[in-house]
C-alpha cells in the first residue's frame, strides 16, 4: 500500500520518507555546513519552499493537458503531482546562489541536497514501510448494486475493460470531490469504473447519486466492508487498478487527480 494511517490522517509513504530525508538535511547541513543559524535557516527553509514550487511546476508542465481542463487544480497542493527531479534541480540552483559567497559551504550543500534526494529514491525503490499488493487480482467477491442486482466481481474481467475499483463513502469529503473523475473515466470505452460504498445503508448512497446526477453501471454496496478488508485499505478513498484480465496494476489511497486518473488509463 502506498500510504499509512497516522490517526485520522492518512499520509503517502513518498511523503512520509521525504519528510525524514528533510529532516536529516536539516540536522546534518545545521552541524556540518558551518553556517551562521540565521543563513542556515534561510537557506533550508526557501530550501524546501523553492524544491516544492520546483517540483510542481515542472508536473504541471508535464501533465498540461489535464491541469488546462481544470487550471484552479494546480492550487490543490495537497493532492499528489511533484516531480522530483524538476524539485532537486531548483534546489541546487537555489543552493548555488544562495551559499555562492561561502565555496566550501556551497559544496557540501549541494553534495548534501544531492544525497538526501538519492537516499530518498532508494527508500522509494526498496519500500521498506511496504509497498506490496494486499491482492494481485479481482477478488472473489459478490457485492449487490443499488438496483439488488448481484456483481461477481471477477466476472469483471470478462468485458475486457480496464477496471477501476474505488472503496468510497458519503462522509469522505475527497471521495466526493473525486467522484466527477470517476464518473468520466466511466464513461469511456474499455473502462469499468466500481464504486463501492463501504459500511452505509442504501438511502444515502441513492440520495448522494440522485442529487449530483452521478450515474455509474456498478454502484455497489458493501455494508461490511469487505474489500476495504480484502485490499487492507488503511482509510478513504483507496482506488485499485486492474488490467484487463483482472490482475492488480496499482493502488492509490487517498484523492485521485485527473492526470494520475490520465496516466493509469493511458499506461
Amino acid at each position: 500500500m502506498n500510504a499509512i494511517a497516522l490517526g485520522p490522517l492518512l499520509l503517502s509513504t513518498p511523503r512520509l520518507y521525504a519528510f525524514g530525508c528533510a529532516l536529516l538535511l536539516l540536522f546534518a547541513s545545521r552541524y556540518l555546513l558551518g553556517l551562521p543559524a540565521a543563513q542556515h535557516s534561510r537557506w533550508f527553509n526557501w530550501l524546501l519552499v523553492i524544491w516544492l514550487l520546483g517540483a510542481r511546476t515542472v508536473y504541471v508542465v508535464l501533465n498540461w493537458e489535464s491541469y488546462s481542463i481544470e487550471p484552479l487544480d494546480v492550487l490543490k497542493v495537497w493532492q499528489p503531482g511533484y516531480n522530483a527531479l524538476g524539485g532537486l534541480i531548483a534546489g541546487l540552483m537555489w543552493t548555488a546562489w544562495a551559499l555562492r559567497k561561502r565555496l566550501l559551504a556551497m559544496i557540501g550543500g549541494l553534495a548534501m541536497v544531492i544525497g538526501a534526494a538519492s537516499l530518498w529514491l532508494v527508500l522509494v525503490t526498496l519500500a521498506p514501510l511496504g509497498n506490496d499488493f494486499a491482492v494481485n487480482s479481482l477478488p472473489e467477491v459478490t457485492l449487490e448494486d443499488i438496483d439488488g442486482n448481484d456483481v461477481h466481481l471477477p466476472s469483471l474481467a470478462e468485458s475486457g475493460d480496464l477496471i477501476i475499483v474505488n472503496l468510497w463513502a458519503t462522509w469522505c469529503p475527497p471521495c466526493l470531490r473525486e467522484m466527477p473523475l470517476l464518473e468520466e473515466a466511466a464513461k469511456r470505452e474499455g473502462v469499468s469504473v466500481v464504486i463501492a460504498n463501504q459500511g452505509e445503508d442504501l438511502l444515502p448512497i441513492v440520495r448522494y447519486l440522485d442529487a449530483q446526477a452521478l450515474d455509474f453501471r456498478y454502484a455497489l454496496l458493501d455494508p461490511s466492508q469487505t474489500l476495504s478488508a480484502q485490499f487492507k485499505a488503511p482509510g478513504l478513498p483507496t482506488t485499485v487498478l486492474f488490467d484487463r484480465q483482472g490482475n492488480t496494476l496499482d493502488v492509490h489511497v487517498g484523492e485521485l487527480t485527473r492526470a494520475q486518473l490520465e496516466r493509469w488509463l493511458e499506461d
